[in-house]
């Protein structure tokens, strides 16, 4: 991430529009000095999944067809992003994101896009190892896979789902196309799989993959999140404790949101991703668009811009790109977990995208 100078910075925690003028930058900077060039794309707000700390078993009411981005306006938005805005990282995210019709094709215009992005995924696996390598071949670099426990019983608990043996050939064909590193994202749930946190490493540590653990965060449809519920960071590291050796990774973090911990000296590693008891918002280099195009400046934002309107409008590309400007520019300090008064977002984690 690079600073920029941008005058007097709003007073953080503000709620207010901005005072200080947007500087002539064309990129997507903010009043405290950060640029996003990390692009978080929704596909699709739908998942084949029904994680309990998700949405519930019945699922949701999924987005209408119509409001979704087409294909054709989706690559627009990502030329102008990249080409407009100083894009350089494009993650394709859900819902679920293998749901969208003709993916692969979709990931080959991203990758013939100018300068070329780097192009990765989140994913929850199922179905992926039929088409690692049309992926590959299209131009996807690398791949992270959702997996909260390799025990088949307490995977179906969490999930809903009995499909732990589809997530497992999903990372072993994404490693064999050359989808790496390949990343795996685990939430601990207390009472249910916190007690698997070592053979989750373990299990990484034995196929090289790279494991990241992540706080559970207040992005459930049924908003019934508890703080004294969440496995912190620091217990995550605890559990991790009576059977690693860790030391923090010498290598540099930068807008990264995982700390890095090797494991027993090396060259093997976690990750811990603490989104509420450590938050990382002061290196933030991310932006985040909707299945149907909303732009986020933030995963907790309570507000958002709608470009699909410009698109369907018959707005220019320049006009799209100031209004993304314009909303990233008003991004605030941090997310305000921690602050009494935050509100969790009103769209859940399936319809705005990780």
């Amino acid at each position: 991430m690079t600073a920029v100078d941008l005058g007097t910075p709003r007073v953080p925690g503000a709620r207010d529009t901005p005072s200080a003028p947007r500087p002539d930058n064309p990129a997507l900077i903010d009043t405290f000095g950060r640029v996003a060039t990390d692009l978080r794309v929704s596909l699709t707000d739908k998942c084949n999944l029904r994680c309990t700390y998700c949405m519930p078993a019945e699922g949701l009411d999924w987005m209408p067809g119509e409001q979704v981005l087409t294909d054709d306006e989706l690559v627009r938005l990502l030329r102008i992003a990249v080409e407009l805005l100083g894009v350089t990282d494009i993650r394709l995210t859900g819902g679920e994101p293998l749901l969208r019709p003709g993916l692969e094709n979709l990931v080959a215009r991203m990758a013939q896009l100018r300068p070329r992005p780097r192009l990765s995924m989140t994913t929850n696996g199922i179905g992926f190892a039929k088409r690692a390598a049309a992926f590959a071949e299209a131009g996807l670099d690398r791949i992270n896979v959702s997996l909260d426990s390799v025990d088949r019983r307490t995977f179906e608990r969490i999930t809903r789902r009995d499909r732990l043996r589809h997530v497992l050939d999903a990372l072993a064909a994404a490693k064999d196309a050359g989808l790496e590193p390949v990343k795996i994202n685990a939430v601990l749930i207390r009472g249910v799989n916190e007690h698997e946190a070592t053979a989750l490493l373990r299990f990484a540590l034995d196929n090289g993959y790279h494991l990241r653990f992540i706080e559970q965060m207040p992005l459930d449809a049924q908003h019934g999140w508890n703080r004294a519920e969440m496995i912190t960071a620091d217990e995550i590291l605890d559990l991790l404790g009576t059977e690693f050796t860790l030391t923090p990774s010498p290598a540099k973090r930068g807008g990264a949101p995982a700390e890095r911990w090797l494991v027993d000296g090396g060259p093997g590693e976690v990750g811990v991703i603490g989104s509420v008891t450590r938050p990382f918002c002061a290196a933030c280099e991310r932006t985040r668009l909707t299945a149907d195009g909303a732009i986020r400046s933030c995963l907790f934002s309570t507000e958002e811009t709608d470009l699909r309107a410009l698109l369907r409008g018959g707005g220019s590309d320049e006009d799209i790109a100031n209004t993304w400007r314009a909303t990233m520019w008003g991004k605030l300090a941090g997310h305000e977990i921690n602050e009494a008064g935050f509100a969790q977002p009103i769209r859940p984690m399936s319809a705005i995208g990780g």
